[in-house]
């Protein structure tokens, strides 16, 4: 039988879901904790990666086991994970099912906060308010659905047969006055460091230290930035994963 996990995470103390060897992931956590109540080994397939710090408060995985339950798996596997991983749902798909390649979008959130806050310190990524132009960001933001190439706005480009997305909403979201802010980005796929590259250069032109106009032109030649540092990990969420085949949830 094959199921669906409907889990979240806090990314904090991971190297993000991928097993690695020599350093903690999701991916291993949860295979641990699936193996002591199953009583045998099982491979998480994730519906894609997420880099060190980076959260989900959505997330699915497959996995395959030998016989149905008799008894609420939600509730036994959520009591032998730690704290930061929590399991909603294990939902029965059919066999041919796979949670990266069956999902036709992702949504991915990126969360600041303006004025420091130990509170949201792991959570969201601090930028100070200063100097910041909201109306500018909110511009930038607004810009990204007309373009399809996002080979300026990758870490590795080259390792892509094509650096095309079919991105379908790109907005920023201002919150109490714009101490906090959260830019949400929906396509129907992303490549790596993409967001986390939007959003530092999203910034980038809130500064000041960079022009719309150059914004634009980045992802119109596909010509990297000169400034092409990622933002913070500790902002961003994978918050969305759709399937043809699963209601909204």
């Amino acid at each position: 039988m094959k199921f669906f996990l409907h889990l979240s995470y806090k990314g904090t103390h991971y190297h993000g879901w991928q097993r690695q060897p020599k350093h903690p992931s999701v991916q291993e956590t949860l295979e641990v904790a699936l193996e002591k109540m199953l009583g045998y080994k099982v491979n998480c397939i994730g519906c894609g990666r997420t880099d060190a710090g980076v959260h989900a408060s959505q997330y699915f995985c497959h996995i395959k086991v030998v016989d149905d339950f008799d008894y609420d798996p939600v509730f036994r596997l959520n009591k032998m994970l730690p704290d930061d991983i929590t399991i909603y749902d294990f939902i029965k798909v059919g066999w041919d099912a796979h949670a990266q390649k069956d999902a036709i979008s992702r949504t991915y959130t990126y969360r600041i906060h303006t004025m420091k806050d130990a509170f949201l310190s792991e959570l969201s990524a601090y930028y100070p308010k200063e100097n910041m132009d909201l109306g500018l960001m909110e511009k930038a933001a607004e810009t990204l659905t007309h373009y399809r190439d996002f080979r300026a706005m990758c870490r590795q480009p080259d390792l892509y047969k094509t650096t095309i997305c079919e991105l379908t909403a790109a907005q920023m979201v201002v919150e109490n006055d714009g101490e906090r802010l959260a830019f949400v980005f929906t396509a129907d796929r992303f490549l790596r460091g993409m967001v986390r590259i939007l959003v530092a250069q999203i910034l980038e032109v809130g500064y000041g230290r960079e022009s719309l106009e150059a914004f634009e032109n980045y992802l119109k030649t596909g010509q990297p930035p000169a400034y092409a540092k990622a933002a913070y990990p500790q902002g961003l969420y994978l918050s969305g994963v759709q399937y043809g085949f699963l209601e909204s949830l």
